[in-house]
């Protein structure tokens, strides 16, 4: 149950009075518009990383003909997501092309030009709750569902936990607390009954006793709806969170829903809790339901240079190009082009780019949204980034220890609890990035595990080198001794030999002798 008792309440009620940060908001450019459904673009560009892990490995040639639905690319391992065709149409080709990546690299894609017939393959419909656990999981990994959120974690990996550790909570994560976004609003709002029955579906997967989901309080037509979707089901709820950025976070909703704090490096699950975003719910059922691999969902495209903001449902693999010439382009200069939210978006320098499964916004921002804030200043020590850290943190020692380069004694103090949000930079008075110091840091400490798992492999190969040609100069040594040995024992034999001739022959010689002097 929710984390409610007055005591409990109390306590959380004045610890966020100084938690986080309330960024303006900017959601009602496109919090009022329906759900349109975006045409399909000229080409379609599918990344083959759509996902944390493993990039999928494609299936398809070019000029083969696909149907939506078709499978593109298959996962690779444990930790990845097979790809699909989000329409039927002809493959262009695989290569190389822009993907979101905050240095604008490039990546391996499949382009699909499509045919405008959009034929499906043959989907099966199911009653879920005739299916065992395990088989649920399947699906959804056969389906390529992802996080919908952002982190793009394979979904079935966290279902299978829950054939693995008892989870009894499941939380669905309807924060949105990004601004400008309202995809999720939308959703919820529009489609409750199938982030109701998406949430069902998990906890039957996960063999889970209740499901939370948490709503950020600045959505009441969102909370009404989802409660009148759940109100035949006791195991669901649903609970309005305070609206605080960034409330969206895990650790922040685990906390204020159940009242338990994830360890340090620890998972959800050690706490018997799993959260998934309610877009992923939502994906779960049409794919649990009715066969439906993961090939579209919702982008909000906003900003103030945007002519008309709108909520958008999209084929993965649309350019970003095609949202915003649907949404009327832009009324007035870019200043920054955002694909996500604006606190953690990645700044794109090019619309070329596709829709991918993780995308939950396309903003351009004019000058006045981006204003240039002023050269970082002293730090004054005012700890105001300490207040506002959603996990406790101490920002501005964590950035003085990396500054000195003393990256240990960072991971010591937290580091790597850091989410990564950007409120203490967002909050400081001195304007200093604190955020940049810690995904610099970040970087660093992953180079240098990567250098060290590459330094641990070359010693394995060279002790392993040196093991084998131990062992073969052993061998060698041991069949020189064995043919040696060899050489004597039959020297030796021929000695033994040769004597038991010659004693043989003497033992003769004297009767001849005697027979001759007769």
């Amino acid at each position: 149950m929710p984390f409610s008792t007055a005591p409990a309440r109390s306590l959380l009620r004045r610890l966020f009075e100084r938690w986080g940060a309330h960024p303006e908001g900017r959601k009602q450019l496109a919090a009022e518009t329906e759900i349109a459904t975006l045409p399909l673009p000229p080409q379609l560009i599918l990344p083959l990383a759509q996902h944390i892990g493993a990039p999928a490995r494609p299936l398809v040639q070019a000029g083969e003909r696909v149907l939506r639905g078709q499978l593109l690319a298959e996962a690779q391992g444990m930790i990845s997501a097979p790809l699909h065709a989000p329409t039927s149409g002809t493959i262009d080709g695989i290569g190389d092309v822009a993907v979101p990546h905050p240095s604008g690299l490039t990546g391996p894609a499949i382009l699909l030009t499509p045919d405008g017939l959009d034929e499906a393959i043959p989907a099966e419909s199911n009653d879920p709750f005739s299916l065992e656990p395990v088989e649920i999981s399947r699906r959804v990994a056969a389906a390529g569902i992802v996080g919908m959120g952002g982190a793009t974690f394979p979904a079935a990996v966290k279902l299978a936990l829950g054939q693995k550790t008892r989870i009894p909570t499941l939380i669905l994560n309807g924060g949105e607390c990004e601004p400008y976004l309202t995809c999720d609003d939308r959703l919820m709002r529009e489609r409750a009954d199938e982030v109701i029955d998406g949430a069902r579906i998990i906890l039957r997967a996960i063999g889970g006793d209740e499901a939370m989901i948490g709503v950020e309080d600045n959505k009441p037509e969102a909370i009404a709806a989802l409660r009148t979707a759940a109100r035949d089901f006791a195991e669901v709820t649903v609970v309005p969170v305070p609206s605080r950025y960034p409330m969206g976070s895990e650790k922040q909703l685990i906390t204020w829903l159940t009242g338990k704090e994830i360890p340090a490096e620890g998972r959800p699950a050690d706490i018997g809790v799993m959260v998934q975003n309610v877009g992923t719910a939502a994906a779960i059922h049409r794919a649990i339901r009715f066969g439906e691999p993961l090939t579209r969902r919702i982008v909000t495209v906003s900003g103030g240079a945007i002519r008309t903001p709108r909520n958008l449902e999209v084929r993965i693999g649309t350019p970003l190009s095609a949202l915003v010439e649907f949404c009327g382009g832009t009324t007035r200069p870019v200043a920054r082009w955002v694909m996500g939210g604006p606190m953690m978006g990645l700044s794109i320098q090019s619309l070329d780019i596709p829709i991918i499964k993780g995308s939950g916004g396309v903003l351009a921002l004019c000058e006045a949204e981006v204003a240039g804030r002023p050269e970082p200043g002293p730090c004054i020590r005012c700890a105001s980034c300490v207040g506002a850290c959603p996990i406790g943190l101490m920002p501005l020692e964590m950035a003085a220890l990396i500054r000195n380069g003393d990256l240990k004694e960072s991971v010591a103090i937290g580091l790597k609890d850091c989410i990564g949000c950007g409120t203490c930079s967002f909050v400081c008075p001195s304007q200093i990035p604190l955020v940049q110091y810690f995904n610099h840091a970040k970087g660093e400490l992953a180079a240098q595990d990567r250098n060290k798992m590459k330094q641990d492999a070359i010693k394995q190969l060279v002790e392993a080198r040196d093991a084998r040609m131990e062992r073969e100069a052993r061998e060698k040594a041991e069949a020189a001794a064995r043919r040696k040995a060899e050489r004597e024992r039959a020297k030796a034999a021929a000695a033994e030999a040769a004597a038991a001739k010659a004693a043989a022959a003497a033992a003769t010689t004297p009767a001849k002798v005697e027979e001759t002097t007769t």
